[in-house]
């Protein structure tokens, strides 16, 4: 059995070992972002100590001031950041300083693209900031001790990143953790003072906790603080330039860009708040887990609480960074009271229109900064059509469309740039609907069959061509007043577009009679109808959903998801006036007409973006068709 006590050398985990290698040779030219994380994880630890002391307050017995202390040796060559949070046992040390337990640590290779500028903002964001200690440091000490373990319980650990470490438990008085680089020798730099503060103060600022060092020109041993030590969202707005809002983001989301937009409000009243929001400039590695990490930092009366709450939000909004301040919630808020109670979810209903006005604001005032939004974010927002149909009409005027207005096929852009006010100003005389299509791509819905009546007289068409559109629109029905219409389901309800068009289809209806017959028959239950189209002017045959049944878009995209779409065989239009279907009708070999017959049909299918069963099979087929018609 393993002595306690013992000195053990343990070796790291693959991707440690890995990300090791990187930090020492790849990053150093921006060195300074391991004193931004290692201040971040010191804060980190404090807070936990102070949330963990709610309900044990013998934790933090003899020490309840908590701060970060920054220390410089010039003679040993050592910089030392300690705190006075709540420590790490040996067992703790080993799992948190050895390994990465987060799932995203491959991806977080995956994102490097060798700018170190930008690799090295992903640091926090993956959570492996103290790794970025070996950017300047070729042996790093850590001695740590958990708050209520006794002094006999601390624990030393070291390394000097060659692809192990040691670890042993030793006699440490103090609680928290204090760890000591042993600077390389081109990292000197970071034992100046007066270097050390510029830092604190451009990365640090923000930190709840006073960030101490030395004071300047004194041989005593006190200590001031280096930042403002002030939570930024509780200062007046009047008195926060935009550098504070932009430099506290940073802080908050690891990233060292700066945001679209935010909004800081304090409400006062029936509910006692804060919140400062913000609208990311990038998109976080997993955007699309949706059952990821995600959420709001929590406090209650400036007591830090939890890092992701994502009652305060919808699950579509989940991109938003930002803190909440309550000072109604009690102290010891767990996340199982927060899914139960009714100030939580008021709180909710307030901070989703408050991001939803926010983003309106953007769209109206910088358009152009809004596009980058919608590029990076609209898919997720989309959610929110299906999911809050109480915020549908704030979500509508915010959504962004390709459009057959927009750009020719095959033009430079497929860019998702029209709103649904843009298309209601543009209304043919005579037009009442509002027209969209959902394909694979943009580019598929824009060669679509089913838009080409529509087209052909200047009917504008909204192009879709993401899998979460054919869920989504199935949830909108109206905007200002007119009903948004499927271009491939059920009639196209043309209206006063088609009067000097009826005639015409009764004509050939009757004509078409026979055929349409014969094709039903060849077919089966292959289709549930077969009918002269109003909505071909180039295409032989289209597909259609029946105005109550599910589109194909979206039985595929619940047939991928698993899902059991229902079964509701589509409808075939056919152009009577096409010369294929004329060369069908003067088909009189049952076996011929029926391979053309399924030929038609299976172009109709791949036309709308689905599979064959049997595309062998297909291939023959059209070959006898060529092999005929040459």
């Amino acid at each position: 059995m393993t002595n306690p006590q013992a000195k053990e050398t343990l070796g790291f985990q693959a991707e440690v070992r890995e990300l090791l290698k990187l930090m020492i040779h790849s990053l150093y030219s921006h060195r300074e972002i391991f004193l931004r994380e290692l201040i971040s994880n010191a804060s980190d630890a404090n807070d936990k100590l102070r949330f963990e002391s709610l309900s044990n307050p013998t934790l933090m017995a003899g020490d309840t001031e908590l701060a970060v202390w920054i220390e410089a040796d010039k003679e040993a060559g050592t910089l030392t950041i300690r705190d006075n949070g709540i420590g790490m046992s040996r067992e703790e040390a080993v799992a948190n300083l050895g390994t990465i337990a987060r799932s995203g640590t491959a991806e977080f290779f995956k994102r490097l693209s060798g700018d170190q500028q930008k690799d090295s903002q992903l640091i926090g964001q993956f959570g492996v900031g103290f790794y970025s200690a070996f950017i300047v440091a070729d042996r790093v000490e850590v001695l740590s001790r958990r708050a209520g373990l006794p002094a006999s319980e601390g624990v030393r650990w070291e390394s000097a990143a060659e692809g192990d470490f040691t670890v042993e438990t030793i006699e440490l008085e103090p609680r928290g953790t204090k760890i000591v680089l042993h600077l390389k020798g081109e990292a000197k730099e970071f034992l100046d003072a007066w270097r050390l503060r510029s830092l604190v103060r451009r990365y640090s600022d923000h930190i709840a906790f006073p960030v101490r060092m030395p004071k300047e020109g004194e041989a005593t041993l006190e200590y001031e603080a280096v930042n403002r030590g002030t939570a930024l969202w509780a200062r007046p707005k009047s008195e926060i330039k935009d550098e504070e809002y932009v430099e506290f983001y940073r802080s908050l989301a690891h990233d060292t860009g700066e945001p679209l937009s935010w909004s800081h409000n304090r409400v006062e009243g029936k509910r006692d708040y804060t919140s400062l929001i913000y609208v990311p400039g990038v998109a976080p590695y997993d955007l699309w887990q949706r059952d990821g990490a995600r959420g709001l930092k929590l406090y209650v009366r400036r007591v830090f609480i939890m890092d992701d709450a994502e009652q305060f939000l919808p699950l579509y909004l989940r991109f938003v960074k930002g803190v909440l301040d309550s000072a109604d919630l009690p102290l010891n808020v767990s996340r199982e009271l927060l899914q139960a109670d009714s100030e939580v979810e008021a709180m909710r209903g307030a901070l989703t229109r408050r991001v939803l006005d926010m983003l309106a604001k953007l769209a109206k005032d910088e358009p152009a900064k809004y596009q980058t939004f919608w590029n990076k974010f609209g898919a997720v927002l989309k959610e929110g059509l299906a999911e809050d149909h109480a915020n549908q009409e704030k979500l509508l005027p915010l959504l962004r469309f390709a459009s057959t207005h927009s750009a020719q096929e095959g033009g430079p852009g497929e860019e998702e740039g029209v709103s649904l006010a843009d298309y209601v100003g543009r209304l043919q005389t005579g037009q009442d609907k509002i027209y969209y299509v959902v394909g694979e791509s943009v580019a598929a819905a824009r060669s679509h069959p089913a838009i080409e009546g529509l087209r052909a007289k200047n009917v504008e068409v909204l192009l879709l061509g993401r899998r979460i559109d054919a869920w989504v629109m199935d949830h909108v029905q109206t905007f200002e007043g007119k009903k948004l219409k499927d271009a491939t389901r059920g009639d196209l309800e043309l209206g006063a577009l088609a009067d000097a068009e009826k005639q015409q289809a009764e004509s050939q209806l009757k004509e078409a009679e026979p055929l349409l017959k014969r094709v039903k028959d060849s077919l089966g239950d292959r289709v549930s109808e077969v009918r002269v189209s109003t909505r071909l002017k180039d295409s032989a045959a289209v597909l259609v959903a029946g105005e109550h049944d599910i589109s194909a878009p979206l039985r595929r995209a619940l047939e991928a998801a698993g899902q059991k779409a229902p079964s509701a065989p589509p409808v075939l239009e056919l152009n009577v006036g096409h010369h294929l279907v004329k060369y069908l009708e003067q088909r009189e070999d049952t076996a011929d007409f029926a391979d053309l017959s399924l030929v038609l049909y299976e172009q109709a299918l791949l036309a709308e973006g689905a599979q064959l069963t049997d595309p062998g099979a297909f291939v023959q087929r059209l070959n006898k068709l060529w092999a005929r018609l040459g």
